[in-house]
C-alpha cells in the first residue's frame, strides 16, 4: 500500500477512527482555516484525495535519516567513538535487541511490559491506559502489551514508556534491564547504552535534530 491508500484503514476500521470521508470532509469544510488552508494549496479545496494527499505528505516529511549510528553502518568507522560502539556491543549481548532490531531500532512488533518482574505491581496505581492492546482486542493474552517503540530519535523524545513516567534515557534503560531483561546493568553499561543510543538520533532537513524545551525540534 501506499501511504495515501493507507490512510483508509484507520480512517474506516470501527475500533480506530470509525468514519468516513463524507464525515470528515464534512468537518473540515466547516473549518474556516481549514478552508483557507486548502485551498491556497489545492485548487478543487477539501476532497478525499487532497486530504489524504496532505496527510501523506507529513508523513514522509518525518523522515529523518543520516544519523551518525546510520553513518557507521555504511562503514563510516569514526562517526562514532570507541565508548559508543561498546554500548552498540552491549545494546546487543544483554538482549534489547531481540525486540529493538530492523530498521527503525524497534517499532515492528509488540511485547509485553514486564516480561520478567511485574512493572505495573511495583508502581501501583493502575488506569485504563496500562492494560496496553487489552484495551482494543479484549483478549486477555494482551493485556500490558504494548507496540515495541523504534529508538531511533530516542535522545530527543522524552519522556518515555507508555506512561511518560521516566524522563530520563539512562533511567528507562535501567527501567527496560530490569522488567524486560531480568538484569541489573551497573553504572557503566547503562552509560554505554545511552551513548550508543544517543548516536540514533537523525537528520531533519540537513540538521541533527536536538531537544528543546522537551520536544524534539530542530537547531
Amino acid at each position: 500500500l501506499t501511504l495515501e491508500e493507507q490512510i483508509d484503514g484507520p480512517l474506516h476500521h470501527p475500533k480506530e477512527m470509525g468514519s468516513n470521508w463524507v464525515e470528515v470532509t464534512g468537518k473540515l469544510s466547516r473549518s474556516p482555516e481549514y478552508v483557507a488552508a486548502f485551498g491556497a494549496i489545492y485548487p478543487q479545496g477539501i476532497q478525499e484525495q487532497t486530504v489524504k494527499d496532505a496527510i501523506a505528505m507529513f508523513e514522509r516529511s518525518l523522515y529523518t535519516p543520516n544519523s551518525r549510528f546510520d553513518r557507521y553502518l555504511r562503514l563510516e568507522k569514526n562517526a562514532i567513538t570507541a565508548e559508543e560502539k561498546k554500548g552498540y556491543q552491549l545494546f546487543k549481548s544483554v538482549g534489547c535487541i531481540a525486540c529493538h532490531q530492523g530498521v527503525g531500532v524497534g517499532g515492528n512488533m509488540f511485547q509485553v511490559f514486564g516480561v520478567m518482574r511485574n512493572y505495573f505491581a511495583d508502581r501501583g496505581n493502575m488506569t485504563a491506559s496500562d492494560y496496553g492492546r487489552y484495551n482494543i482486542t479484549g483478549r486477555d493474552r494482551d493485556r500490558h502489551v504494548f507496540k515495541v517503540p523504534s529508538l531511533r530519535n530516542v535522545e530527543v523524545t522524552p519522556p518515555y514508556l507508555h506512561d511518560g513516567s521516566v524522563n530520563e534515557l539512562e533511567d528507562v534503560v535501567d527501567v527496560m534491564a530490569k522488567y524486560q531483561l531480568g538484569r541489573k546493568l551497573n553504572r557503566r553499561q547503562v552509560t554505554l547504552i545511552t551513548k550508543f543510543l544517543k548516536t540514533l538520533t537523525g537528520e531533519y532537513k540537513g540538521k541533527r535534530l536536538k531537544l528543546l524545551n522537551k520536544l524534539a525540534q530542530i537547531k
